[in-house]
């Protein structure tokens, strides 16, 4: 619930009042009986804690299970890729197939 701050545009007197955002507004100043007028206010600040701050924490799991699967191919994709490079170079060729001259 929040904490709105209010103002009498008779007697100019300042409060903050506790109230739930479906009550309605005050309307009568409880120093000089006067008009309240609902000032805009700053606000508290957000503090995030915890976990369900990011998009991809509300993702459903087939969604999660498919994107783990796939980064899982990638991998394996890079890590082939990296074992073909290694086994070009023991053979003394460059990756574009030609064999390199021994000097």
């Amino acid at each position: 619930m929040p904490t709105y701050e209010y103002e009498c545009e008779k007697c100019k007197y300042k409060f903050e009042h506790f109230q739930s955002m479906s009550s309605k507004r005050l309307e009568v100043c409880p120093k000089c009986k006067g008009k309240l007028r609902r000032l805009i206010g700053t606000g508290a600040g957000i503090i995030f804690k915890g976990s369900g701050f990011y998009e991809t924490d509300y993702r459903s799991k087939s969604y999660k299970d498919g994107a783990s699967k796939d980064s899982q191919a990638a991998s394996a994709a890079k890590s082939k890729s990296k074992a073909d490079s290694t086994k070009s170079k023991k053979d003394g060729k460059s990756k574009a197939g030609v064999k390199k001259k021994k000097t």
